[in-house]
């Protein structure tokens, strides 16, 4: 893989995204500054002067009510993710022949300029395609880039159901955002076809590098800064180079198979597995006394609780199949065991946790051709916040009225609301009534979900209460009551990071962020000194110490840390933990 080409291809791209939805944001007339009138007359909405189909209008309203939220500079900045996470995901599955027509949606593969999918586009069935509009636009002669435009779209729709995380049913603001001209020389789809060879896309890992790279400018201007909530991802963000993923993940997972299978012919395949040492006969018997005599591996559990893009999940993708397969399991069974029992991933970056899904679910695609029609989901969670959530369960219906809209148009975890919501208390007979407290509890836990992300505690007598507000919300939403189900929907996503906060694992493998004290920002710096008092100096170091939280009993644990925790005497807590208590 030619780091170089990716290095110097993702930060030119990052800008060039941010001009191109910046550029089409302004064509709907909103910019930093202004945001100008919407007339509606008849089936058309006029903006500007410019006539737009009618659905536009409400598009437009939820991308401004989200820069008001947010501010225009950081929606822009997220909108471009998402287009650029959409068209390197295209481009992924269409060198590898992943796309169901068989047609390439970016490029040719003679390496003409004009995409595959346009000179076949009469005979390309998905959803929501209208196929004489597609017939008409392309008799016209003159209309390629309207069709290309449609045919994107439809395309991205047509992978909703596989990859929810990633391709929302593209209805909402973000298809007003999709950059214009894509078919010129140098347009953005270009440029990603023509700076990176295509043997570079032979491997998923590619994915982690471009989004390291991505992010490598915005990484530049926060580091060494008080780093703000916001920008936690990208001044923490590592791409964890392949050999120390293996050596991790081969001396956790691999391990805790070898330990109980010493003639696994699995030692063979792990080339950076450590033997361990040899030992006294009473050491030994020790061992033996904690060691499973036999293991499930449909029971063995992996967590990387600051999961990135997902290397370490995809590494530990290969080691499960490894282990699965000397079972003698099915192979076509093995993809999805693997990604719906094996492996979990906790992120606060909502894009870095799409590109880890998306790895994950490439991995199980090379092995089993129908994974996408099965609807298989990774268990990868971008920890949500709380914030605006307050008063879905006040009782004043004016106070009702304050709260927001979310703004998570690019995460099916908090679906985007069509409306301000105006509710009230659940009454008694309301599926909500029963666990109101334990729901209360969990919109005060995550208020600061993207800041604190794993670090968070679910304590036991929530953790208790989670089954049951699961199994309420559910209810909620079955029975399809228009205030009820928004709230019930907007709530869902808050049980289930708090299920996943609270579950115990085999193996527990992470690069966590690294951030000195120095550099805490006041909620940071506070929530470290109340919940880890003696691991505070850093937030690896607080890491560690959620990391044995996250460990069963004889669990194993891989952590790539900086080394100061050696010998700095602000981490002499930490030392003596490891020394004394832990092994």
């Amino acid at each position: 893989m030619n780091r170089t080409a990716l290095k110097s291809y993702a930060p030119k791209a990052r800008l060039d995204f941010i001009r191109a939805v910046t550029d089409r944001a302004a064509f709907v007339g909103l910019t930093p500054d202004r945001a100008e009138p919407m007339e509606q007359k008849g089936d058309v909405v006029i903006i500007g002067g410019q006539p737009f189909p009618r659905r536009v209008a409400e598009q437009r309203k939820k991308l401004q009510d989200r820069i008001s939220q947010h501010g225009f500079a950081q929606v822009m900045e997220a909108m471009a993710y998402t287009w650029f996470n959409r068209f390197v995901a295209l481009r992924y599955m269409e060198l590898h022949g992943y796309l169901e027509h068989g047609y390439r949606v970016l490029s040719h593969p003679e390496g003409k300029p004009t995409p595959e999918i346009l000179e076949h586009a009469e005979h390309v069935t998905l959803p929501g395609l209208d196929a004489q509009q597609v017939i008409n636009l392309k008799l016209d002669g003159s209309q390629d880039a309207e069709l290309y435009r449609l045919l994107l779209v439809a395309q991205c729709n047509g992978l909703h159901e596989a990859m929810p995380f990633l391709f929302e049913k593209i209805a909402d603001e973000t298809e007003l955002l999709l950059p214009d001209n894509l078919l010129h020389s140098d347009s953005l789809i270009r440029k990603l076809v023509t700076e990176l060879d295509e043997a570079d896309w032979q491997q998923v890992e590619i994915i982690g590098w471009l989004y390291q790279f991505y992010i490598s400018d915005k990484k530049n201007e926060v580091i060494g800064k008080v780093v703000k909530s916001e920008d936690i991802p990208a001044a923490t963000q590592l791409f964890t180079p392949n050999w120390i993923v293996k050596y991790l993940v081969q001396n956790t997972l691999g391990r805790q198979w070898l330990a109980t299978y010493p003639d696994s012919p699995l030692r063979q395949q792990m080339e950076y597995y450590i033997a361990p040492a040899a030992q006294t006969d009473d050491v030994q018997a020790q061992l033996a006394a904690i060691t499973p005599k036999s293991l499930d591996p449909e029971t063995l559990t992996l967590l990387d609780p600051a999961s990135g893009s997902g290397h370490i999940l995809v590494e530990a993708y290969d080691l499960f199949k490894a282990i699965y397969q000397e079972r003698g399991y099915r192979s076509k069974d093995i993809p999805r065991l693997i990604l719906e029992k094996n492996l979990f991933g906790l992120e606060i970056d909502d894009r870095a946790a799409q590109l880890a899904a998306f790895a994950l679910l490439m991995k199980a695609r090379a092995d089993d051709r129908r994974i996408f029609a099965d609807h298989v989901q990774p268990n990868v969670i971008a920890i949500q916040e709380s914030k605006g959530l307050e008063n879905l369960l006040r009782p004043d219906p004016a106070a009702a009225k304050g709260v927001r809209e979310l703004p998570f148009a690019d995460s099916d975890l908090f679906p985007q609301t069509e409306k301000q919501l105006t509710l009230t208390k659940p009454n008694q007979e309301s599926p909500l009534a029963a666990v109101e407290p334990c729901l209360r509890e969990l919109i005060k836990l995550f208020e600061h979900g993207k800041t604190f992300g794993s670090l968070i505690r679910v304590p036991p007598d929530l953790a208790a209460q989670l089954p049951s507000a699961r199994q309420s919300i559910e209810a909620m939403i079955a029975k399809g009551q228009l205030w009820e189900h928004r709230s019930a929907t907007l709530l869902l996503p808050l049980v289930k990071q708090a299920e996943m906060l609270a579950t115990q694992h085999d193996a527990v493998v992470a690069n966590p962020p690294y951030i000195g004290s120095k550099y805490h920002i006041p909620i940071l710096k506070k929530f470290l000194h109340d919940n880890y008092d003696g691991y505070e100096k850093d937030v690896f170091s607080a890491f560690i110490d959620r990391n044995f939280t996250f460990s069963k009993q004889h669990g194993r644990l891989g952590l790539m840390s900086p080394f100061v925790w050696m010998f700095i005497s602000s981490y002499e807590q930490l030392r003596g933990r490891l020394i004394d208590k832990e092994t």
